[in-house]
Parts: C-alpha cells; structure tokens; sequence
C-alpha cells in the first residue's frame, strides 16, 4: 500500500501522481512527435537529379550548418566546390568530411572573411587569378552578434559580414561571373526580416540599442540586394535568388548568451529543421532546371512566395545599393554592375 501524500493541503495517493506525471510525458512527447512530423512533411526538399559535373560553386560559410550540408550535395552532384571559409582548420576538416561522403575529390577550401574588406579582396584575386569560371555563387555565411563589434574597416561586424561583406565580393568577381555564363547567384536571407525595417541613414549601426537585432535588418537588406542586384542583371546571362531556409539548428544560435541560450536550445533541438533539410531551398535554387531563367525572386521550402510591400519598394533598394557602394570603398579598377 502507498502512504498518502499532502499536495495543498489535499490528501492523494503517490500512484495518482505517478500515473499524471507519465501522462504528461507521454502527452509531451506524443506533440512533440507530432510537431516534427509535420515540420517534416511539409519542408521542400529538391528533387532534381541535375550533376554538376564540369561546374564551379563557391559557398561563403560552408564549414558547417546547412553551408557544409549544401557544399556536400553539390559535391556529391560533380561540382568543384571552394568552400570559403573563415577558419581554415575547421574548413578543412570539412572538406575531408565531404570527400569521404560523396567521393568527389575536387574540393578546395579557401580562406574568406566576410567581415574585413582586406580578407574579401585577397580571396576575389586569388579566384579570379586561379579559376576559369563560377557557375553558382552561394552567399550563405552569416553571423548575429549580440553585442556590437566594430570590423577594422569601421563597419558593425553583422551588418558587414551579412550585407557588405557579400555585397563587395559579388563586385569583385562580377567580370568572371559574367564569363561563366550562364550562372546563379543564390543569397541566404530569412523570414526574420519581416520583424524589422531599414534605416537608411542607420545602415552601418554602430551605435544600435539591441545589437542582436540588426541581425533581423541584415536580411532585409539581402533581400534589397537581391532584387536590385537582379535589376541591374536583367539582359545578362546571371540570375540572383534568395531564400529563407527555415529556422534551422545550426551554430548562429550559439551566439545567444546564458540563460536565455537553455530554453532556446530545447526550442532550437525539438521544433527546428536539420542543417540538411535547412539547405534543401539553397540547392534547389542552385541547380533546378525550371529556374533557368527566374530571377530577383524569393523562397521557401522550394517554392516561390510572396514579400512585404516593404521588401519590394525598388527605390529604397537602389538606395540601399547606393549607400552599401560607398561603404565598402569600391574603387574605378573594380568590376562595375
């Protein structure tokens, strides 16, 4: 027999609680289960079964997250992938990862950081000195500080990795994008965007209140990029898309600070897609024949959708673009959009 127990003053049986307590296991797990059942029906995945044998990618970031999860699809389709990475040991190990997974040998990795001007020119030369062509240009590196840095250019280190960063390497190897044609570029940008707006006398926020929102604007702003960059290229042979990959565990939410980090890592570990299911959009924009010709779109789950009257405004856009040329100091030797 079990001894009773008071829970508020209330006598009752210790089987009583034992039993509720592993209903709401039971409960839980049952939605939980649920919950990432129908996350998983109803995330895209690319279908095509296109190779990209004879073809060049280079993919900012890829040394983990669904950057290194892209960058092994690719490879595993024939592509020559550069993995531009920041930190070149873990870049490497990467690369050892994907040549032992997909077979495919052709595998660089080159060092590129997004937040210095310097470590962006370095890297444009060596790719324009050493490569014949660029076949796909995926901007998938990004970072969201919670606390503002400033780059050794004067630029808040989100925004410069995020925005400038991509927006200065794009300049640099337009000449031998549009010798490769035709080629995609594919911009990494998020549905986060839609909490925010764009200042656009504040593009360069080193002086924000809530650092780790500007992570929200960076995306706005790649969506800016996107749609103006694709303006500029209609009539060429070079399409530019960008998506939102869902809210996927990877490393980005390591920068959250202790103690909000712990439920959001239950959150980010229950509810959130795989790095590989993150990167389905990514590849799909990459290499599906229906999107030959489709450009300054945007989307999700390998679908097409819709943006806010915000994000279409083309003259804030062009504005964007104006301001973001001054502030990574393109000089007249640079290739020109």
């Amino acid at each position: 027999m079990y001894e009773m127990m008071e829970v508020f003053g209330v006598e009752i049986c210790p089987i009583y609680i034992y039993a509720l307590l592993a209903l709401l296991a039971v409960g839980g797990f049952i939605i939980i289960t649920a919950i990432k059942f129908f996350a998983y029906i109803t995330c895209g995945f690319c279908y095509s079964n296109v190779k990209m044998d004879n073809k060049t990618v280079i993919i900012t970031g890829a040394s983990s997250g669904i950057g290194k999860e892209t960058a092994r699809d690719l490879a595993r389709r024939g592509a020559k992938v550069i993995l531009a990475c920041r930190n070149l040991d873990k870049g490497n190990e990467t690369k050892d990862d994907i040549v032992k997974t997909t077979g495919n040998e052709n595998i660089l990795v080159k060092k590129l950081d997004l937040a210095s001007q310097k470590s962006i020119r370095e890297f444009a030369k060596d790719i324009n000195d050493t490569e014949t062509k660029i076949n796909v240009l995926i901007h998938n590196a990004g970072t969201a500080e919670t606390r503002i840095k400033v780059t050794e250019d004067g630029l808040e280190t989100t925004m410069a990795t995020n925005h400038f960063g991509p927006f200065l390497l794009t300049h640099l190897l337009m000449d031998l994008l549009k010798r490769s044609g035709p080629c995609r570029i594919v911009v990494v940008a998020s549905e986060l965007y839609r909490l925010s707006s764009v200042n656009l006398d504040k593009l360069n926020p080193i002086r924000a209140l809530v650092p780790a929102h500007i992570y929200y604007t960076s995306k706005y702003v790649n969506i800016y990029f996107t749609r103006e960059l694709a303006r500029r290229l209609e009539g060429t042979n070079i399409t530019v898309n960008c998506l939102h990959p869902g809210m996927v565990d990877s490393g980005i939410w390591r920068n959250v600070p202790a103690p909000l980090s712990w439920p959001l890592i239950a959150v980010v570990k229950c509810f959130f897609k795989t790095p590989l299911q993150g990167a389905q959009t990514t590849v799909h924009l990459a290499v599906s024949e229906e999107l030959e010709n489709v450009s300054g779109k945007y989307f999700i789950d390998c679908k097409e959708r819709s943006l806010s009257s915000g994000a279409m405004d083309s003259a804030k856009a062009k504005k964007v673009w104006e301001i973001s040329e001054n502030i990574v100091n393109l000089k007249e030797s640079d290739p020109k959009i």
